[in-house]
């Protein structure tokens, strides 16, 4: 009897050591708001046409890039392109400061990734 609980232990223990940790939890992917997802896809679904292809493209889009990029990385990045279109100097700030370009830069990783899994 204590051999097969040793072996149980034994047994247990291996799989723990061999076998992946879970996959995260969907909340942990899905950080963005369904407002933010929608917007995205609209914007997309413009650019690439209003059919049921573009939605599904669009929509896969959407999702490469959240589970690439944290929602606040997101936020940021839209701000910065928003307010990059501001005349003058407050425009200019968010068009030439390191931190903008990161942000910018890290968005369009992710939507090259997108684009390369989803179109």
């Amino acid at each position: 009897m204590a051999i097969a609980v040793w072996r149980k232990a034994a047994l247990a223990a291996y799989l723990l050591a061999i076998v992946p940790a879970a996959p995260a939890e969907a909340a942990d992917f899905n950080d963005y708001p369904t407002a933010a997802r929608s917007d995205y896809v609209f914007g997309c679904m413009k650019a690439n046409g209003e059919n049921r292809q573009s939605l599904e493209q669009c929509s896969c889009s959407i999702d490469v890039v959240a589970s690439l990029l944290p929602y606040d990385s997101y936020v940021t990045a839209e701000t910065v392109l928003n307010m990059a279109q501001v005349q003058g100097n407050l425009g200019g700030q968010f068009r030439s400061s390191p931190q903008a370009n990161t942000a910018l830069n890290d968005l369009r990783r992710a939507q090259a990734e997108a684009e390369v899994r989803c179109f």
